[in-house]
């Protein structure tokens, strides 16, 4: 199969701190030839980057908590517990985002950082790509309310023994999809991760 698409035409519906775009497209068929006009709405959040903070020393995690208005049609469940993520801007790295991130959100220094994977969110209407990575911290001083004031954020954070952590997870007290991810990724390279990083300690 010979995948391609056409765009026929392009519009932007809104733009502010989000931007919603309105597309009319076509594109080739598995079974061959190309699909009739469609339309379809996408979600311009653009690249962004997200860090599940470990101390290997310790096992625990850094779990993070706010109020996000996607969970609002449950009102009890509209605060979620997550971990720290923030927006690629102009003229950053990924890199740069996690570590002014860790700082901002959970009042943590990242002492070593590796990437994970890289992924789309919802791309059936979303454009968000997400850099995890996995950011050796010391979490003994972690702790308290974090964020910044003129981006009205409110965010609890605390440090959590992994069993725990994964607990929440297995209970659906966690249900934030990075988090999730991330905490499955973690359950799989821990041991492999606690011996490198406690042997470089």
């Amino acid at each position: 199969m010979n995948k391609a698409f056409e765009i026929i035409s392009k519009e932007t519906g809104y733009a502010g701190f989000f931007r919603l775009e309105k597309y009319r497209l076509r594109h080739t068929l598995f079974a061959g030839g190309w699909s009739g006009e469609i339309e379809r709405e996408l979600f311009q959040r653009g690249k962004c980057v997200a860090v599940l903070l470990y101390d290997p020393e310790r096992d625990e995690v850094v779990l993070i908590e706010q109020f996000r208005i996607g969970a609002i049609g449950c009102p009890e469940r509209a605060w979620l517990v997550e971990i720290v993520a923030g927006a690629i801007e102009e003229g950053e790295t990924a890199e740069d985002v996690a570590h002014r991130e860790a700082q901002e959100e959970a009042g943590c220094v990242i002492e070593e950082l590796i990437e994970v994977m890289q992924f789309y969110t919802t791309p059936g209407g979303c454009a968000e790509m997400i850099t995890l990575f996995c950011g050796k911290i010391d979490s003994r001083q972690v702790g308290g309310i974090h964020g910044l004031d003129h981006e009205d954020e409110d965010i609890l954070v605390r440090p959590a023994p992994f069993d725990e952590a994964y607990r929440m997870l297995e209970s659906c007290e966690i249900e934030s999809a990075i988090p999730i991810l991330a905490l499955q990724w973690l359950a799989l390279n821990r041991d492999k991760l606690r011996q490198r990083w406690c042997r470089e300690a």
